[in-house]
């Protein structure tokens, strides 16, 4: 009942991707077969009000175990895992007490090595997990959802203080769609915190400004021979817009504040071809110039093409900075350091160049700042996370309830 690394391998049995263009919520059937056996677990476990929704947002509720009032606090993770990988027929690793060097994956044709992932060299006595080098493991995000659920396991079976604690687990986190499906009137916390972080002692209330862009480019196709004045090329189309956006504004050459855009699929021919980016930035002011800037470039480019040619482009902004929302409840944030504290952690705070769900939600009124799992290189066949630092968070998230508790009490 309280085994914290079988309840994570069970769930990474599940295969989760979601699909970036599929039109139905949850994008992919294995976030509802993973939620339904969530639900019988939790049902067992003794949580209340188990609900899974239609869209594959599951909710539930432990309730308080003390006689004064204390703020309802929420913890949420994802189901879903990154379309970037396979999560497919995942095979966990486990070395214990790692003590440097290469680790090689599955039967040795992939390396898990300390000269492309330094981290490593912190990770020395630890017990790693890690894939065979075929999948991505799903640690982001279902060690949190194991993690969250053994938490709340230990404090109702050790009968530590705690008010009414809500946890959801959101579908399409990885996409940008799960956040909304969550139900306020049910989920009735006054704040929460996202268990979808990285290396131990994250806390991230700054995240990106996010947009999806795609670009589909109609050219016009000729025998080579006779294309002077007739052909229009849409893959050279193609090129020249993305030759004219800022060769160092990319992911791989930026950190920190720094913004960028991301090409992440192109293909075509000829005739046709697509490009799909997404845009981000922490500044909302330069998130907007970044989105002007590439709808010039393509009217730019389009310029001049004959009537039966053109480039289409369409812009969707999936998720916005938490930072200003989460500042508005800045106790949100220090007892989670707090937390950490008191657990022997040192709190690394830090902007999350990315996103999650507490993005979306601080702005609809959660205030949702976002802790660790313990979980290093997402998305990636080389994806790793250690027993200790899931323990760790483990540890955090009953002492974040316990002190919301004890706070409530010296203040009543």
């Amino acid at each position: 009942m309280d085994k914290l690394l079988e309840r994570f391998f069970e769930y990474t049995a599940f295969d989760t991707q979601s699909k970036l263009n599929a039109k139905t919520v949850p994008s992919s059937t294995g976030q509802l077969k993973f939620a339904r056996a969530l639900v019988n677990e939790l049902i067992e476990l003794g949580f209340e009000q188990v609900t899974l929704s239609d869209q594959g947002c599951l909710m539930a509720h432990l309730s308080s175990n003390v006689d004064w009032d204390v703020p309802t606090i929420g913890f949420i993770s994802h189901l879903d895992t990154a379309p970037d990988f396979s999560g497919k027929n995942v095979c966990p690793q486990v070395l214990e007490n790692y003590r440097g060097g290469d680790i090689a994956l599955g039967i040795g044709d992939e390396v898990l090595s300390p000269v492309m992932f330094p981290v490593l060299h912190e990770m020395i006595g630890k017990t790693l997990i890690m894939t065979d080098g075929k999948t991505l493991l799903g640690a982001d995000d279902k060690a949190g959802i194991a993690e969250i659920i053994t938490a709340l396991v230990r404090l109702k079976g050790n009968n530590i203080p705690h008010g009414k604690i809500c946890l959801a687990f959101t579908p399409d986190e990885e996409i940008g769609r799960g956040a909304r499906h969550i139900d306020f009137k049910q989920f009735d916390a006054l704040w929460a915190y996202t268990v979808d972080g990285g290396g131990v002692g994250e806390l991230e209330y700054e995240n990106f400004n996010a947009a999806n862009v795609g670009i589909k480019i109609v050219g016009n196709n000729t025998h080579p021979g006779t294309a002077k004045g007739v052909m229009v090329n849409a893959l050279s189309l193609a090129n020249r817009i993305h030759s004219m956006l800022p060769p160092d504004e990319t992911p791989e050459k930026t950190d920190g504040y720094e913004g960028f855009y991301h090409l992440t699929s192109m293909k075509g021919t000829v005739e046709k071809a697509e490009l799909n980016y997404i845009i981000r930035d922490f500044d909302l002011a330069s998130f907007e110039a970044r989105k002007k800037n590439i709808i010039r470039i393509a009217e730019k480019v389009g310029e001049g093409l004959h009537p039966s040619c053109y480039i289409e482009l369409t812009l969707d902004d999936t998720y916005y900075n938490m930072h200003k929302e989460v500042m508005k409840y800045p106790h949100v944030v220090e007892l989670a350091k707090q937390a950490m504290l008191d657990c022997g952690i040192e709190p690394i705070v830090q902007p999350v160049r990315g996103g999650t769900d507490g993005a979306q939600l601080s702005h609809r009124g959660l205030p949702c700042p976002n802790i660790f799992t313990g979980g290093y290189n997402f998305h990636s066949k080389h994806e790793f996370i250690t027993q200790e630092g899931m323990e760790q968070a483990v540890s955090v998230i009953m002492r974040i309830a316990e002190l919301t508790a004890i706070h409530a009490r010296q203040s009543s």
